[in-house]
């Protein structure tokens, strides 16, 4: 708020005005902050699908090229990256759980593939942006060469510490990442054919790992991991989920939540690429 103070009163007029869906206020809300953080390029990761704002790719791309011509305007050189938000990046959805998965990315211990994919791909573009690349195999490679090198995970510590936080996080993030005292998995029979993505957030909400109202105390041990992909075949040793909650109470209902948030079935369905389209004006 500090940084662009007008953009939360807009977006408070915006809620009760039935305008949060207006394209020209998104881009302005979106690169009010940008513009005045002093950027000189930035690469835009807009999400298309159930889980996202934009649901259609007509809209997104709506919304990627408003942002475009408007930064240009303001001589901020902008690329979007369309990708699809049908079901959760990784493998985690909640706070702590999301950077644990971000440190074992970064350490190169696990890369879930979707997850992967659009990572490098926002990297890369980040590096055409800035005119230090002009190919994308080629600065897709550079990106892949910093995470398996560890360089990218060196200087994500050294960001950490910069900005106060504990210089082992990445050897030891359990010490410092709030734990759930309860965990419990969740099992499902077939395939997973189809996932309700904002269904699942809302479930997170539930937990109490999102906020319902402006102000709201946040648990951030709390929501899911190990969640099976679209197209992933359930059985007894084969989880849909595991469920990170306060209470036995609050896993039971996150776990309704949850299994009514996914559709199985006998086949696997085609599968989605993940990186839609790449928008640069």
């Amino acid at each position: 708020p500090e940084l662009a103070p007008a953009d939360r009163r807009f977006y408070a007029i915006r809620d009760v005005t039935a305008t949060v869906e207006s394209v020209p206020l998104i881009t302005a809300s979106i690169l009010s902050k940008k513009i005045a953080a002093g950027l000189q390029g930035l690469v835009m990761d807009v999400k298309v699908g159930n889980g996202a704002f934009m649901e259609n790719i007509d809209d997104a791309r709506e919304l990627a090229n408003s942002i475009i011509a408007t930064a240009a305007k303001a001589g901020l050189r902008t690329h979007a990256v369309l990708t699809d938000m049908n079901e959760v990046l990784g493998s985690t959805a909640g706070n702590a759980l999301e950077i644990a998965e971000s440190i074992r990315f970064l350490r190169n211990d696990v890369r879930e593939a979707r997850l992967n994919e659009v990572t490098l791909a926002l990297c890369a573009e980040m590096l055409i942006n800035a005119g230090l690349e002009t190919d994308r195999a080629v600065a897709r490679a550079r990106c892949d060469e910093a995470v398996t090198s560890g360089r990218a995970a060196e200087k994500f510590a050294a960001m950490v510490v910069a900005l106060g936080g504990p210089g082992d996080l990445l050897e030891q993030p359990a010490r410092h990442l709030a734990s759930a005292p309860v965990t419990r998995p969740v099992y499902a029979s077939r395939v997973v054919t189809a996932v309700d993505t904002r269904a699942m957030g809302n479930a997170i909400i539930e937990l109490g790992g999102g906020r319902r109202r402006v102000g709201e105390a946040l648990d951030l041990s709390v929501g899911f991991s190990d969640i099976a992909p679209v197209g992933a075949a359930l059985d007894s040793n084969t989880p849909l989920a595991v469920i990170h909650a306060a209470s036995d109470g609050d896993a039971e209902q996150a776990a309704a939540n949850l299994l009514a948030a996914v559709t199985t079935g006998d086949d696997a369905p085609v599968e989605r690429p993940v990186i839609r389209e790449i928008l640069t004006g």
